[in-house]
C-alpha cells in the first residue's frame, strides 16, 4: 500500500513525502485503514516497523478533519514511558505535521519545569509525555484533558514494568468517555495485563498482530557466544578488531558494569559513551544525538535505552550481559535492523547470563545460534584500568547509630 493512496489531507501528505515515506510497512498497512476511518486499534508488531508513524499519520489525519474547541485545549495526548521515547516521538512529530499548523509539545523529567509549563499554558494540540510531569502540571490546574479527541498510549507494557500503571490509571479517568474519543495502543509485546487496560479504556479496540511465527525480525542476525565472565571484554575487543562495528550499541544490566566498560573501552582506543537512569537527562540527549549523527561510534547502555529508540544505521547490538527480562532481549536487538535494514545482534551468556538463557529462547521461540571463539579472536594485549571503588553503606554500630567516619579525632 502506497501512502498517497490513502486520501490523506495535503498538508499531512507533505510531511509524509518530506520523511521520505512511500509504502507502508506491514503494521501501517494493517493499522491505518482501521485507525482512519475513527476506530479503536491495539497494535502489536515487531520494534522497527513503524508503530510511531502509524499512530501519528492517524492522529494528525483526525485532527486535521475535526473543528477545534474555541479555547485552545490539547486535542490529542501520547503517553509514552520514557524521556527518550518522548523526544524522539516529538521529533517524528514535527517532522510529519511541519505542514499541518499544529502544536506540538514534549512534557518530561529532567529539564527546565517553567519552560514546560508556560508552554503548556500558552496551548498546545498535541501533547507527548511521560506520566508523571504530566500529573503535576495537571495536578495544578496548568491545563485540561477535556477537550482531548485522541489518546495514543505507547509501550504500554514497558509502562507496567516501570510501576507507571497507576499514574496512567489517574491521567486516563481525567478524559472525555471513551466513545467520544479515539484510542490507539502500539507495542512490541500486548501481554494479558495490557489487554485488561485496553479493554477498561479503549472502544472495543480492533486487534492488530504483525509479528508472525517469531518475536524477532527475520533480517537480524542472531549469535551467542559461551564465554566465561573474565573473558567478554577479550572476546570484545577481538569482534570489533574483527568486524569493524561502525555504530554499535552495547547493552549491559547495571551502571557499574557500565561505569567499568566505559573506562576499559576508551582505554583501548574505542571511544564510547554511556547512558543509565541516573545520567542528567540533558546529557543523555547530547550523547544520543551524537551517537544518532554519527560522531560517536559506540554507545554503552543500560535498558533504559532498549525501548522505542529510533536510530538510523545502528549496525551491531551486543548484549555484553544477557538481560533478565527476556521481553528485554527483543527490544534490545530491536535497535539494529530497523525499517528493513539488516544488522546483526551478537550477545555473549557467561555463569550468571546462561541462567536467562532458557527463558529467552522460550519467549522468541527460537533457539540462538552458537558459535564458538577460536582462541586468536580473544584480544589478551589490552590496557587494563582498575576497578571502580564503590563507598559502602554504613551500617548501625549498635545503639548509638551509624559509625561515623574514621578520621583521627586530632584532640587524641
Amino acid at each position: 500500500m502506497q501512502f498517497e493512496d490513502l486520501a490523506l489531507p495535503e498538508s499531512l501528505s507533505q510531511g509524509i513525502a518530506a520523511a521520505g515515506f512511500i509504502t507502508c510497512t506491514p503494521i501501517q498497512e494493517l493499522t491505518l485503514p482501521l485507525a482512519l476511518s475513527g476506530k479503536d486499534v491495539a497494535g502489536k508488531g515487531q520494534t522497527g516497523t513503524g508503530k510511531t508513524a502509524a499512530f501519528l499519520i492517524a492522529l494528525f489525519d483526525r485532527l486535521l478533519k475535526t473543528e477545534p474547541a474555541a479555547v485552545k485545549n490539547p486535542r490529542a495526548l501520547i503517553l509514552a514511558p520514557t524521556r527518550e521515547l518522548v523526544v524522539q516521538i516529538e521529533n517524528d512529530a514535527k517532522l510529519l505535521g511541519q505542514h499541518c499548523g499544529l502544536t506540538v509539545q514534549a512534557i518530561y523529567g529532567g529539564v527546565d519545569y517553567m519552560k514546560q509549563r508556560d508552554a503548556l499554558r500558552q496551548g498546545a494540540d498535541v501533547i507527548i509525555g511521560t506520566p508523571g510531569r504530566l500529573i503535576d502540571y495537571l495536578k495544578q490546574k496548568i491545563y485540561t484533558l477535556k477537550d482531548v479527541e485522541m489518546l495514543v498510549i505507547d509501550e504500554a507494557d514497558r509502562m507496567f514494568d516501570m510501576g507507571f500503571i497507576a499514574d496512567l490509571r489517574f491521567i486516563l479517568r481525567r478524559l472525555p468517555p471513551f466513545e467520544q474519543r479515539q484510542n490507539l495502543m502500539f507495542s512490541a509485546t500486548l501481554s494479558h495485563r495490557v489487554m485488561e487496560l485496553a479493554y477498561e479504556f479503549m472502544n472495543v479496540p480492533e486487534k492488530v498482530s504483525v509479528t508472525g511465527d517469531t518475536m524477532t525480525a527475520d533480517n537480524i542476525e542472531e549469535v551467542l557466544f559461551h564465554v566465561g565472565r573474565k573473558e567478554k571484554f577479550p572476546l570484545l575487543l577481538g569482534l570489533l578488531r574483527r568486524d569493524g562495528m561502525e555504530r554499535t550499541m552495547i547493552f549491559i544490566n547495571t551502571k557499574r558494569e557500565g561505569e567499568y566498560l566505559y573506562s576499559r573501552m576508551n582505554a583501548n582506543g574505542f571511544p564510547s559513551r554511556l547512558i543509565s537512569g541516573d545520567v542528567a537527562q540533558e546529557k543523555r540527549l547530547r550523547i544520543m544525538e551524537d551517537f544518532k549523527e554519527g560522531k560517536l561510534p559506540i554507545l554503552i547502555a543500560t535498558d533504559v535505552a532498549s525501548r522505542g529508540l529510533h536510530i538510523e544505521g545502528v549496525s551491531h547490538v551486543i548484549n555484553y550481559d544477557l538481560p533478565e527480562d527476556c521481553e528485554d532481549y527483543v527490544h534490545r536487538i530491536g535497535r539494529t535492523a530497523r525499517a528493513g535494514a539488516k544488522g546483526k545482534a551478537i550477545s555473549f551468556a557467561d555463569e550468571e547470563g546462561a541462567l536467562y538463557l532458557e527463558a529467552i529462547e522460550e519467549f522468541i521461540s527460537h533457539k540462538i545460534p552458537t558459535e564458538w571463539a577460536e582462541d586468536d579472536l580473544f584480544v589478551n594485549d589490552f590496557n587494563r584500568v582498575a576497578k571502580p571503588k564503590f563507598k559502602k553503606s554504613l551500617k548501625n554500630d549498635g545503639p548509638s547509630g551509624p559509625r561515623r567516619n574514621n578520621r583521627p579525632n586530632p584532640r587524641r
